[in-house]
């Protein structure tokens, strides 16, 4: 069931269920990385099936702009949320800021140049490697807003971002963690390198949620998600060639 719900919060696909209750929220979140995994398969098998008629630069059109109908653009409203609310001056004006529905300068900047990186990092890729790629990325970028929302204080108070991480069961989580760098490593040194990469874009999203906004909300949780997506798709995009994955 919990599965379910992790399913119905980050897709607008049949199948999920909604939570009833906070805590089903919390015992949803170790599913987060399988979710984003199979949201990146279907990215990647897209792209894989576009790429030879239609060729690469549309398929990755195709296959980021998948991932973002799949979600609903969830992931994405929070990186733009997030964006505008750096223009605030406090960090209560800024929360306020985040909570307007009305979309700002920073944030288009922020959607614009996301979706670019994204598009540019997999159009070099090769069908097969597009497809891996996306599955790590989609995956690696849930799991560290699952460890954000371990690690990270949450803003006091209602909102997502709260809720979540009040309910929270660490044993769990910790695994969810272990099985998504153990994939990733497992992929060779592309793997680690992207979850380094990956590693590196969610501190910094997460220092920034604890300096400006005083702790973690829900749309910094997606803010994270999606910088480390793309954190793990450019390092793919850059060494791939380099080090190949752990069979080539």
């Amino acid at each position: 069931m919990s599965l379910r719900f992790a399913w119905a919060f980050l897709t607008r696909l049949p199948g999920g269920a909604h939570p009833t209750t906070e805590r089903d929220l919390g015992r949803s979140v170790p599913w987060f990385p399988f979710v984003g995994a199979i949201v990146g398969a279907a990215s990647g098998g897209l792209f894989w099936a576009v790429w030879l008629p239609l060729g690469a630069p549309l398929a990755a059109i195709l296959a980021v702009a998948t991932g973002s109908v799949i979600t609903g653009a969830f992931h994405e409203d929070g990186l733009a949320d997030t964006a505008d609310a750096l223009g605030g001056t406090t960090p209560t004006q800024r929360r306020e800021i985040m909570k307007d529905p009305r979309l700002g300068t920073f944030g288009t900047l922020a959607l614009v140049l996301g979706t670019l990186v994204q598009v540019f990092a997999v159009m070099p890729l090769a069908s097969r490697d597009a497809v891996i790629a996306l599955v790590l990325a989609h995956g690696v970028g849930r799991a560290f807003a699952v460890a954000a929302m371990a690690t990270v204080p949450a803003v006091a108070g209602s909102g997502l971002g709260h809720s979540y991480a009040a309910h929270l069961r660490g044993v769990p989580c910790a695994l969810s963690l272990l099985a998504s760098y153990g994939v990733a490593f497992a992929l060779g040194p592309v793997g680690v390198f992207a979850v380094g990469a990956a590693t590196g874009g969610a501190a910094v999203v997460s220092l920034i949620a604890y300096r400006r906004f005083g702790g973690l909300t829900g749309d910094a949780v997606g803010a994270i998600a999606q910088i480390s997506q793309m954190a793990a798709l450019v390092a793919v995009s850059r060494l791939l060639d380099d080090f190949g994955w752990f069979w080539t």
